[in-house]
């Protein structure tokens, strides 16, 4: 294979590689009233919520959590302070007193 094809593939393979890591949103960049519509819109997102972390958020009410699994209280940061988001977590087992 010609040295310029290989050069090519390899420059459109680090094209996209970057344009998949700017896909997520980030709540640094995003208001609350955004995420919040963001979620609601979409039923359940995948956001960057620092440098090198992120998560699935869910609406409150909705079926997109796997059971045991259901939507609890979690806060991201957001460009206007800190948002109450809902995230798929396995409940705490009650044990009675």
């Amino acid at each position: 294979m010609p040295m310029g094809k290989i050069a090519f593939c390899a420059a459109a393979m680090i094209v996209a590689a970057t344009n998949f890591a700017d896909a997520r949103p980030d709540t640094r960049n995003m208001t609350c009233a955004q995420i919040q519509a963001l979620i609601q819109s979409q039923h359940a997102a995948v956001l960057s919520t620092g440098a090198n972390t992120y998560d699935r958020y869910v609406r409150q009410f909705g079926n997109e959590c796997d059971a045991p699994y259901v939507p609890m209280v979690d806060y991201v940061p957001t460009h206007d302070g800190q948002c109450m988001v809902y995230r798929c977590e396995e409940p705490a087992p009650f044990v009675p007193d």
